[in-house]
């Protein structure tokens, strides 16, 4: 099928977590699961964030729900009440996310 953005197939969900943020992807079937979870690595999403994460990101699995959770660090320029960036919530990474490519 070639590439496609994760947006064509899949759902986000992301907030703050102190001076990280939280992003989570979801898909409807355990087809996209797999495909998700082979290539949205944590590599793949630091550098799709490099701008804006300065921190590590890890990565967890939840197969049952079929999602990837990530954990930002750094990400956030201090957090909601220190930083003067517009998004200091992590409200928009989870689209941010959703703009990644995959092979599909």
């Amino acid at each position: 099928m070639g590439k496609q953005k994760l947006k064509e197939f899949a759902f986000a969900r992301s907030g703050d977590k102190g001076d990280g943020s939280n992003v989570g992807i979801f898909v409807t079937n355990e087809a996209d699961y797999e495909l998700i979870r082979e290539q949205v690595t944590v590599e793949r999403v630091k550098q799709h964030f490099a701008g804006i994460c300065k921190g590590e990101v890890t990565r967890y699995e939840a197969k049952n729900m079929f999602a990837l959770n990530f954990i930002l660090r750094d990400s956030l320029g201090g957090g909601g009440s220190e930083s003067l960036k517009t998004d200091a919530q992590g409200k928009t990474h989870g689209l941010g996310l959703l703009e990644l490519e995959v092979e599909r």
